[in-house]
C-alpha cells in the first residue's frame, strides 16, 4: 500500500467516525422538536412576510360613508348643490339608506322642494316607524304643505317617542303658533326651554306670548 493510499484510508476512517458519533449522540436537529421561533410571539416570517403577521388591516370607509361625509362637508361650506349631488349618488347605491334619505329630506327643504322632502321622510318611516326625528321633520314639511292635521299627528308622535328632546316641543309649538293656538304653543315653548335653556328662540317666544320662563 502506498503512502497516498494509506492517507486516504485514514481520512475516510475519520469521516466515518465523526458521522457515526453525531448520529448516535442524539444532538442532531429533530423536525418539530428542536426548532424554536426567534421572533416574538412565534410570528415566524412576520418581519419579512407581511402576509404572515397578525396586524389588522386599516378599515376603509365604504362608498356610502364617503358620499355622506362629502354631503355633510358640502353643507358646512354652504354648497347645497354639491351636497345634493353626493346624497343623490348615495341613494343610487342604496335607495333605502335612512341616513341618505334624512339628508335628502333636509336638502329638499333647503331648496323648498317640500313634496320631495315629504317623500324622503315618509320613506324613512316606512322603514322605521319609531324614528322620532323623521316624524318631527315630516310634521314640519306637512305644515309647509298646509296639511296641518297630519302635521300635528306627527309632532305628537315625535314627542311620544322621545319626550326628553327639546326641539320636538319647539317645532310643535311653532306649528301651533301658526295655527293660532297660542296658549298651547306657549306650553310647548316652555317645555322646550325647560329641557334645553340654550334654545334662545323658545325664550323669545315665551316672552312674546307673555309667559314666564323663570
Amino acid at each position: 500500500m502506498t503512502t497516498f493510499q494509506l492517507l486516504l484510508v485514514i481520512v475516510a476512517g475519520g469521516i466515518f467516525y465523526l458521522f457515526f458519533k453525531q448520529l448516535f449522540s442524539g444532538s442532531y436537529p429533530k423536525r418539530g422538536v428542536d426548532f424554536e421561533a426567534k421572533v416574538p410571539d412565534e410570528q415566524i416570517g412576520g418581519i419579512s412576510r407581511p402576509d404572515k403577521t397578525f396586524s389588522k388591516p386599516k378599515v376603509q370607509p365604504t362608498r356610502m360613508e364617503e358620499l355622506l361625509k362629502m354631503a355633510d362637508e358640502a353643507v358646512e361650506k354652504g354648497d347645497m348643490l354639491e351636497a345634493r349631488k353626493a346624497v343623490q349618488s348615495a341613494l343610487i347605491i342604496d335607495e333605502n339608506n335612512i341616513e341618505a334619505l334624512r339628508r335628502n329630506g333636509y336638502l329638499q327643504i333647503e331648496f323648498e322642494n317640500y313634496e320631495e322632502a315629504r317623500e324622503s321622510y315618509e320613506k324613512i318611516l316606512s322603514l322605521d316607524d319609531n324614528d322620532d326625528v323623521a316624524h318631527d321633520s315630516l310634521a314640519n314639511v306637512l305644515h309647509k304643505l298646509g296639511d296641518d292635521e297630519k302635521a300635528v299627528t306627527h309632532h305628537k308622535r315625535a314627542i311620544e317617542l322621545d319626550p326628553e328632546y327639546a326641539p320636538h316641543y319647539y317645532n310643535y309649538a311653532n306649528t301651533l303658533y301658526d295655527l293660532g293656538q297660542k296658549a298651547e304653543a306657549l306650553e310647548n315653548y316652555k317645555k322646550a326651554f325647560e329641557l334645553d335653556n340654550s334654545l334662545e328662540e323658545a325664550k323669545k317666544m315665551i316672552d312674546e306670548l307673555g309667559g314666564s320662563h323663570e
